[in-house]
């Protein structure tokens, strides 16, 4: 059992002051195999303190010294990049393979991104050619409360740390509590790189308690949330009486229109794209809207794909999916897929229960639905489980109309060999992200959504700027 209870403040490992314990589960044996602890106020109140004291110090450090340390950061981050892999893997799920691959490399892709965009980047800028005795200038905002989730620990934390180092911020990291070994483990990473005392800080905690009390602290200047919508809801409420500045990267719902002269290889891999992660990412593309005429074969590719998806614990080797990552979460998608049968769904591939031979762990099957309507609950909520809902489309206009139908608008997908099509349907989604044909957005790209996916944007200049104040200045002398 690993001992992981203290927490890392004002450049050094301490224990916690108010601290209560609580075990580290890997979900694919339900057994617990560490103990962190849960901050209290008073620790809390010790990492704000240190990144305010650290801030008057950073705010003024060059572009030269953050590329510097972003840097050393990226070169042991790399060193230690596959035992990265192997503590998300054990914490949240995720398989091994896929583990050290996407997870691992989500997290070294961004500082790598992070360096690019700041080498790039004008903090002092001309208002216009014109204006030559006006200055625009980017400013750090200040301390900054960081809260990060359990399905991409990497990929969020990296997201969140990097832009707020390279604008000269300071803050307090909250890593997930369920996902807690990844976050230590990259502490350690900033400390090997020589990370000022105060700049960086890491404290565990839960939601109502660290993540809140972060959220409505005074010296807390914005806070950035990775979550779910109902805790975004709960943070923006709480950061209102401060009137800091919040930005949230919530759930989604994602729609992926399949056109009837889509790739025909496109539903098998939206099953692929789908089921990632074991379906638990925000950005999943969970309803499969199909055009009619092709309507009938995709159910079939898509139960064919569900079923030939293999499923096994996180730490075998091979590409297969893993189990969720707690039992909770686990109540939760089963109560789903008996939502979405109760609602008259037509059930083609899983269902409720584990996969054969896999009695312990928080396994769940592969799930097609087909035939749904917009109004199900499968069709709704953001599910978080390798579960798939289709129904048929007839016209462009009537699948642009239900792919907006929704709460949710972070990212939806298009699927079709006619260029000009694709182009108009991604105007008129509504969402903060739009895929065509399986081609990913580059590095650098913004990533946020619209709606209640969220406000603000993550990663290049865009995750830049969101660290910023924006300070205008008249009269700037002539050099």
């Amino acid at each position: 059992m690993q001992d992981a209870r203290n927490f890392y403040i004002n450049g050094r490992w301490v224990a916690p002051i108010s601290g209560t314990d609580m075990p580290v589960i890997d979900p694919s044996t339900e057994e617990p195999f560490a103990t962190i602890a849960l901050g209290g106020k008073a620790d809390t109140d010790a990492a704000v303190a240190a990144a305010r004291a650290a801030f008057a110090g950073w705010r003024k450090s060059s572009r030269a010294e953050r590329l510097d340390l972003m840097q050393a950061i990226l070169d042991v981050y790399m060193k230690r990049s596959d035992e990265m892999g192997a503590a998300i893997s054990q914490e949240m799920g995720a398989p091994i393979d896929m583990a050290k691959i996407q997870q691992s490399g989500a997290g070294s892709g961004h500082i790598k991104a992070f360096i690019r965009a700041l080498e790039g980047f004008e903090f002092e800028r001309e208002l216009r050619p014109d204006t030559p005795n006006d200055r625009i200038i980017y400013e750090p905002i200040g301390v900054c409360a960081l809260i990060t989730p359990w399905n991409w620990p990497m990929n969020q934390i990296a997201l969140k740390v990097m832009p707020a180092l390279a604008t000269g911020c300071t803050m307090v990291l909250k890593p997930s509590e369920q996902s807690p070994m990844s976050g230590i483990l990259f502490t350690e990473i900033l400390h090997e790189a020589g990370v000022p005392a105060g700049v960086y800080n890491m404290l565990n905690g839960d939601g109502p308690g660290v993540g809140s009390q972060l959220s409505s602290h005074r010296d807390i200047d914005m806070v950035s949330f990775t979550g779910s919508t109902r805790a975004g809801r709960a943070i923006t409420i709480a950061g209102a009486e401060t009137v800091k500045r919040v930005s949230l990267e919530l759930g989604g719902k994602g729609a992926n229109l399949v056109f009837a002269d889509a790739d025909p290889k496109a539903v098998k891999q939206g099953i692929i794209r789908c089921f990632n992660n074991t379906g638990q990412s925000c950005n999943a593309p969970t309803r499969m809207l199909v055009e009619r005429a092709r309507y009938d074969e995709a159910v079939q590719q898509a139960k064919a794909a569900a079923e030939a998806t293999s499923v096994n614990p996180a730490s075998q080797e091979g590409r297969h999916i893993g189990p969720l990552v707690s039992e909770m979460q686990f109540n939760k998608v089963q109560d789903l897929i008996q939502k979405g049968i109760d609602e008259g769904a037509r059930l083609v591939a899983g269902g409720v229960g584990r996969p054969d031979g896999l009695n312990r762990g928080y396994f769940v099957r592969p799930t097609v639905f087909a035939d749904c309507t917009n109004d199900m609950t499968i069709m709704r909520e953001e599910i978080f489980g390798p579960v798939l809902s289709m129904m048929p489309f007839d016209t462009e206009e009537q699948a642009i109309a239900i792919a907006n139908d929704t709460d949710y608008g972070l990212t939806n997908y298009i699927q079709t060999s006619d260029g000009e099509k694709a182009r108009r349907v991604a105007r008129e989604l509504r969402s903060g992200m739009v895929d065509i044909n399986g081609q990913p957005r580059s590095s650098g790209a913004p990533f946020g959504g619209m709606k209640q996916s969220g406000n603000g944007r993550e990663g290049g200049v865009w995750g830049l700027e969101e660290f910023c104040e924006v300070r205008a200045i008249g009269g700037w002398p002539a050099e």
